[in-house]
């Protein structure tokens, strides 16, 4: 394995602080029995419950108290050259003296030439060591290995259940495995024994379900939010290129092997009129690839603490990356991304991961970003090749705006037959979707207090008592229209 090899390389090069962050501790500490067949040097290992223990041979030697300071005294004091994992050791380094040791061994100051290597879940180090350490990742499994986990739980399942076989379907097998990649073995050991004792089987069923305890797995911090219910295209009226654009390219988006001279689509910005169906557009852009969507909240995502931001926002992407195929949804992207003086440089450093992973990613996340006011966008994120197409969610058209009233009429339960819509389109001139829909809501509840059906009048009259946005904010709305109309590409 080459994880193991790397680890012997920065051994046996001197490396004296090692940082490994993972959840699967015991794992990490079977990886150096094996490393430690390769550099041959003492192999110890310390927690706070058991204290130092060493791992290479039974003789534990000289008995050293648990005590965070006695071990590392202990250490330092050590002749031979050895290699220490130190469990959860972290949080013992906000005491002076313990920091101080610690760096002293790093350091080789009066020591022999060890290395530490600390190993936590989560591994927070104080700015004194921000140049003395070396982070390390294991790597996580990969198909063979998923595979063989998955046939490891379906015996188990077996034997709990009297020689009771699970039933397994070849594709929805394959289809787990794949879905399960970018988890750590135990955390996709944890999901596929519920999708298996859940009903005996392994079934394309189980495939949403699948998404759904990823997705809550990857996604501790409450950055991103799975989005259950993705529209189709048959809920969003209009937007016939956006929906060509999509049938042209989803193919290509889902296969494991595009022609050659085609890349993946990469992703879109969809500009527009507050109330267009931007949101709505991204959801079913989802839907139209028939993936799962995330949305990403900067809003959660900013923090006050000095990195916290940047490091929401890259474990964000890389939670993302791990529910491949997938669409990522930035609502109101200018929101996050205005770039401001007294942020200290926070936003630009954002912007500058963000275009940095858009332009190199290699997985199949599809992101879609939505934005009403354009002026705010910084340049660098509309410059030609950061998204694949721009397109413009315009007001809707009356033969747009007579199919909205037929969808909202219809998801209400209303005799849409009773309901002349090239009148109502004609009526609502300058209507967004959005408006559209709050009139038939807000006639369904005029309808209610007279104690009669919905009929066309309630309809027409909330009409007549809507002041649209395009009427309250024309020149914005018109300004925008304006500049994207050589700018963009139009949706409808």
């Amino acid at each position: 394995m080459s994880e193991v090899k790397d680890l012997a390389t920065l051994i046996r090069a001197g490396t004296g602080l090692i940082v490994i962050e993972t959840p699967e501790e015991t794992r990490a500490v079977e990886t150096f029995r094996h490393v430690f067949t390769q550099v041959m040097r003492p192999l110890w290992r310390w927690s706070l419950t058991d204290g130092l223990k060493r791992l290479d041979m039974d003789d534990d030697g000289a008995e050293v108290p648990p005590d965070a300071t006695a071990t590392l005294m202990a250490i330092k004091q050590h002749p031979e050259r050895g290699v220490y994992l130190l469990l959860d050791f972290h949080g013992q380094l906000r005491y002076a003296m313990t920091l101080r040791l610690l760096r002293e061994i790093v350091e080789r100051q009066g020591s022999a030439a060890h290395t530490l290597v600390l190993i936590s879940p989560k591994v927070e180090l104080p700015p004194d060591l921000a140049a003395l350490h070396t982070r390390f990742s294991l790597r996580l499994p990969d198909a063979a290995a998923l595979a063989k986990m998955v046939r490891e739980e379906a015996f188990a399942y077996s034997r709990e259940h009297q020689g009771k076989r699970v039933e397994v379907d070849a594709a929805a097998m394959k289809a787990i495995v794949r879905n399960l990649a970018g988890l750590s073995l135990a955390d996709a050991r944890g999901i596929v024994r519920q999708l298996i004792f859940r009903d005996g089987a392994i079934c394309q069923a189980d495939l949403p379900q699948l998404a759904k305890l990823k997705f809550e797995l990857l996604n501790r911090d409450g950055v991103l939010h799975f989005e259950y219910d993705t529209a189709q295209f048959a809920d969003v009226a209009g937007m016939a290129r956006l929906k060509d654009w999509v049938a042209k390219r989803r193919a290509v988006f889902l296969g494991d092997n595009p022609p050659p001279g085609l890349d993946p689509p990469k992703g879109v910005l969809l500009l527009g009129v507050q109330g267009s169906g931007k949101s709505l557009a991204a959801k079913a852009l989802a839907g139209g690839f028939g993936v799962p969507l995330v949305r990403l909240d900067f809003g959660s995502m900013y923090n006050k603490f000095h990195g916290e931001t940047e490091r929401n926002l890259r474990e964000s992407l890389k939670s993302a990356e791990s529910l491949q195929p997938c669409v990522l949804w930035i609502d109101e992207i200018e929101k996050g991304l205005a770039t401001s003086t007294s942020d200290d440089g926070v936003s630009k450093r954002v912007l500058g991961y963000l275009l940095t992973w858009m332009a190199e990613r290699k997985a199949k996340v599809f992101l879609v970003a939505t934005a009403n006011a354009v002026h705010e966008l910084p340049p660098e994120l509309l410059r030609k090749g950061r998204f694949d197409e721009i397109f413009f969610v315009d007001l809707p058209s009356a033969p747009v705006r007579a199919e909205i009233f037929r969808i909202h009429l219809g998801k209400r339960k209303a005799r849409v037959e009773a309901f002349d819509l090239d009148a109502l389109a004609a009526a609502s001139e300058g209507f967004s979707g959005a408006e559209i829909e709050q009139a038939v809501v807000g006639a369904l509840y005029a309808a209610h207090a007279d104690g009669g059906a919905l009929d066309p009048e309630h309809v027409l009259a909330e009409i007549r008592n809507t002041r649209p946005l395009s009427v309250l904010m024309a020149e914005q709305v018109q300004g925008l229209r304006e500049w994207a109309r050589s700018r963009t590409v139009p949706a409808d």
